[in-house]
């Protein structure tokens, strides 16, 4: 059997990955010359990292998440701690610990661990066909490829999205915009250990520690879409929405560099139920484009590439059947994680300011049990537990 796979991003390595293990021939196709990573660092959580571990990066992965061990809210003015609590009763109870990493290292574990030789840049998929037996994508430069299944993991904005399910998607503007990026770690800002969030007017500022004595920041504020903002005036944006934060919050925009601070409006998409049309599947952002609110877009891929990979490895019934059985594994619980995140993102971002101000008064008197058995529950859906 040989796949194509259409994207070398962290969906589309993780499959190529996934299905070379199980003995599937691939090739992997990616639209850019050079893959840089959209956003400066990712949280993964321990059902996404028991999947990399099921692929064989065990170790690796560890070399490169940061010593997360609590997690703490602070009130936006004074910086003052409204609840803080170890990671370590989550840990033990799904069996694993998450791990922030920078993107950029995750990208490189995997491409190494593919085979960066193998991987086609510059090939942008232009349309695919179906024959009996097989399909072909036919890329801008005049190549084919031929396979016998075709995995679309080419992103939120996918060229083979509307094949799989017959029609356009709209992405959604999910009302905020995100800064991020990656500075030293100073303790005066936060504490190496712990993923520190700072909370008011609907706004966010939150670090996690990652490998190489770095925090990941982003910085989350609900403003319109398209505003005229770039790096170039990334510290003066910041310094004008958290006027009046607290002293750590004033301290890290003016360490930022703007060169590597990104910019992103926040979008997603309405969940649906197809993923797959005949020998056609959607895998990561293309099946299910999520915001980054509960830290499970890039874990909802690799749990993807792990269920992709089984269900043709393991089926005896062609192609087709083997794709309706991944669809009828992820469909239910991707639709899950997106609303999830939209349920968060709207409670964390002012959507109706009285919700929000109600959360800040609940994280007054967390112990952690409430906030962990959400995160739980949503490890616990992992295709591993």
């Amino acid at each position: 059997m040989k796949a194509i796979i259409i994207g070398g991003g962290i969906g589309g390595l993780s499959a190529a990955i996934a299905l070379k293990r199980c003995g599937i021939t691939t090739e992997v196709y990616e639209a850019v010359k050079e893959i840089k990573p959209v956003g400066a660092a990712i949280s993964i959580w321990p059902n996404g990292v028991k999947c990399l571990n099921w692929l064989g990066m065990k170790e690796q992965l560890q070399q490169l998440g940061g010593p997360m061990e609590f997690m703490a809210y602070k009130e936006f003015v004074h910086g003052q701690t409204m609840t803080r609590f170890s990671l370590d009763p989550l840990i033990q109870s799904v069996g694993e610990r998450p791990y922030p990493v920078a993107r950029a290292e995750l990208q490189e574990m995997l491409i190494d661990n593919y085979g960066r030789a193998d991987i086609q840049f510059g090939k942008r998929v232009a349309r695919i066909e179906e024959f009996d037996g097989g399909v072909r994508a036919y890329f801008d430069d005049g190549h084919v490829a031929v396979g016998d299944v075709l995995i679309a993991a080419d992103g939120t904005h996918s060229v083979i999205r509307p094949y799989v399910l017959g029609h356009q998607t709209e992405r959604r503007y999910a009302g905020y915009v995100n800064w991020n990026g990656l500075v030293e770690i100073d303790e005066t800002i936060a504490p190496a250990n712990q993923w520190t969030t700072f909370v008011g007017e609907g706004k966010r500022v939150s670090l996690m520690p990652v490998a190489g004595n770095r925090f990941y920041f982003f910085f989350d504020v609900p403003l319109e879409k398209g505003l005229p903002e770039d790096r170039s005036t990334v510290k003066a944006d910041l310094t004008r929405y958290f006027a009046g934060w607290a002293e750590p919050v004033q301290k890290l925009i003016s360490t930022i560099n703007p060169d590597t601070t990104n910019r992103i409006e926040i979008h997603d998409i309405e969940p649906f139920m197809q993923l797959v049309r005949g020998r056609v599947a959607l895998l990561g952002d293309a099946g299910h484009s999520t915001t980054p609110d509960i830290g499970q877009g890039g874990c909802a891929a690799m749990e993807d590439a792990v269920v992709l990979a089984v269900a043709l490895q393991t089926n005896s019934l062609g192609v087709e059947d083997a794709l309706l059985r991944y669809q009828g594994k992820r469909a239910y619980r991707v639709k899950d994680l997106v609303l999830k995140a939209r349920k968060r993102c709207d409670v964390t971002h002012g959507k109706d300011m009285t919700i929000t101000h109600s959360w800040y008064e609940e994280l007054k008197v967390e112990t952690g049990e409430r906030v962990l058995s959400g995160m739980r529950e949503t490890i616990l859906g992992g295709p591993l537990e």
